[in-house]
């Protein structure tokens, strides 16, 4: 199972890097500053390709939330690696994070679904996700059955919904520079901390 890295005092680290980035989308980008691609393999081989938002960051990854019987959360169980990517058009920068998915603790998940809108909070009930539905009256039917059993005092977190926390092992920082000769920096973990190395555009 990955863990965090230990980097050493003074060797390279691009966490902090990777820090000021969504900082700086948070303030300049104007839509949906924490939408990411993530991309998984199911048993087939096959890649599959959504967009979530980023719901979390800090030294030990970064953090999205999903049903986990979803398709993605199928995929993610049967092979853990994942490959995210953000792009700021804003800021002329994408970001691309490749790593292995670990599970929040149950005190992470909860805490961040108490936070969460009311609505979501029932939806996530309602939603079979991924699963084909007959008529779109069926899910609505299914709001309503969550909504009337948990009309009094708080929704409580589903058993099938909870975080996933992606350990990264490589990190690209993508910069748009003039002539399509754009500055990629990439960042590889090893047993020792990180490896630093610039690639051809």
């Amino acid at each position: 199972m990955p863990t965090a890295v230990v980097t050493p005092a003074g060797a390279p680290n691009p966490l902090p890097r990777l820090a000021q980035w969504l900082a700086d989308a948070e303030r300049e980008e104007p839509t949906n500053p924490t939408a990411m691609s993530v991309a998984s393999v199911g048993a087939d081989g096959r890649p599959s390709l959504r967009v979530l938002l980023l719901r979390g960051f800090d030294a030990r990854g970064l953090v999205f939330y999903t049903n986990l019987s979803s398709r993605k959360g199928r995929e993610l169980r049967g092979n853990p690696w994942v490959a995210l990517c953000f792009h700021w058009k804003s800021l002329a920068r994408q970001l691309r994070v490749e790593g292995q998915v670990v599970p929040v603790s149950a005190a992470e998940a909860d805490a961040y679904f108490a936070g969460r809108p009311r609505d979501s909070q029932i939806g996530a009930w309602a939603s079979r996700q991924s699963e084909p539905l007959s008529t779109r009256a069926e899910l609505i039917l299914r709001v309503e059955k969550y909504a009337a059993r948990y009309a009094q005092g708080e929704v409580p977190r589903p058993p099938f919904w909870s975080g996933l926390r992606v350990v990264p092992q490589r990190i690209e920082f993508w910069v748009d520079q003039a002539s399509r000769l754009h500055e990629r920096d990439c960042y590889e973990r090893t047993p020792h901390g990180w490896q630093t190395s610039v690639l051809s555009p």
